[in-house]
């Protein structure tokens, strides 16, 4: 599909109800990286399955509640067979895709309803063309291949014109009075996300390309205090990982394959690794700055997170845990047992937790990490890391 030009103007995708995400594992090798996202399933387990593969994953469902992810964050969304329906409820769940899709960018769906003949499935193509059009998506191609399988591409639109021109204003845009926007436990919209842009400033919605957008701070001009913030928070990871990281730290990169950072930022512990064979999950945690639009903006992926609460994640599914300042205001809500035991849960025997934190929270978090039998060392009075051991009970 040369309209959707992968690895360029393409670099974050969504894909819903993924399978075993083999179709994230085949993006990886265009430069691009893809969210895949599936729910718990005890007889397949397909996000558990996704993760031992190295390739992003994350348990999740567009059931009754908003994804962890902010506005306008991927560029293509992908479902094939993922079972969701998109027009039920009103248009609900599509309307949650249109709400991370970017202005601009792409659904790809392949369904039954895309190529069947059979009364349900064309009920359910009218029931998607009509909701779709009330969007003013575009369908950019409908085709089908040599055995009968079909698939339909959508493109969501890059202003409020076309919104501004339907004869009926459902469903109507979103506003204040429909309540908030920030995506922890809210309830689905069932109002459409205006554009942030007016039609005579279109191209403005669009990202940079792949890979200059991963170094440039997308923002207004005038913003300049948080675009200094995002320089200075880049070249200092670039710093980091480089001469402290890679040489001080007794972590074997070469075994890394799937790493979290805990408390990203702007994302730049993640922007000094994109060369490693590696991929970050991006996670910011409740209660801190909102800046998951500034990492998605770079090309990278996340979520918001609560670390009070469980991470949707399998046991043992991370080489690496990265937690930069945060253990202090953490432990101001929870215990920091609960903390370390959540860890302990994500990260996998015989990798590693590295805590960039105060000397004293340092202190309160080593001998806990020690009597899970972790072995630890502090590097430069400001780094903590963990390797979690083998170590099992004795009965």
């Amino acid at each position: 599909m040369p309209t959707i030009q992968w690895g360029t103007h393409t670099r974050t995708v969504l894909d819903v109800g993924c399978g075993v995400a083999s179709f994230g594992g085949y993006l990886l090798d265009r430069n691009v990286i893809t969210m895949s996202l599936a729910p718990k399933d005890e007889h397949e387990a397909q996000i558990q399955f996704a993760l031992e593969r190295g390739i992003p994953a994350f348990l999740g469902v567009i059931g009754t509640q908003k994804l962890p992810f902010p506005d306008n964050a991927f560029d293509v969304v992908h479902c094939a067979r993922c079972r969701v329906h998109w027009y039920a409820n009103g248009g609900k769940p599509l309307l949650e895709l249109n709400r991370v899709l970017r202005p601009g960018g792409f659904f790809v769906w392949s369904a039954t309803p895309v190529y069947r003949k059979e009364q349900r499935d064309q009920d359910d193509w009218n029931a998607m063309v009509t909701l779709t059009k009330s969007m003013c998506w575009r369908t950019v191609v409908k085709s089908e291949d040599i055995n009968g399988i079909g698939v339909v591409i959508y493109q969501k639109p890059t202003s409020n014109s076309c919104y501004l021109e339907r004869k009926t204003n459902e469903p109507h845009l979103c506003s204040k009075k429909d309540g908030s926007r920030f995506p922890w436990y809210a309830p689905l919209d069932s109002c459409i996300l205006p554009s942030a842009v007016s039609s005579s400033d279109e191209t403005s919605n669009s990202p940079l390309l792949w890979p200059e957008r991963l170094i440039r701070y997308a923002s207004v001009p005038d913003d300049s205090a948080t675009i200094e913030k995002f320089d200075a928070d880049t070249k200092y990871w670039k710093q980091v990982i480089s001469e402290v990281c890679y040489n001080d730290f007794p972590v074997n990169w070469s075994s890394v394959r799937n790493v979290m950072d805990m408390n990203a930022g702007y994302g730049g512990f993640a922007a000094a690794l994109v060369d490693k064979p590696l991929w970050v999950m991006n996670v910011v945690p409740i209660g801190q700055s909102d800046t998951l639009p500034v990492i998605f903006s770079r090309g990278l992926i996340g979520v918001y997170h609560d670390w009070c609460e469980s991470f949707n994640t399998y046991p043992r599914t991370y080489d690496v845990l990265h937690m930069s300042d945060l253990l202090g205001s953490l432990t101001k809500r929870c215990d920091i047992l609960e903390v370390a035991a959540e860890i302990d849960r994500i990260l996998r025997p015989g990798r590693w937790l590295v805590l960039k934190d105060t000397m004293d929270m340092i202190k309160k978090m080593r001998p806990v990490l020690r009597s899970l039998h972790y072995e630890t060392v502090i590097v430069k009075r400001q780094f903590l890391v963990g390797k979690k051991t083998f170590w099992r009970p004795r009965r």
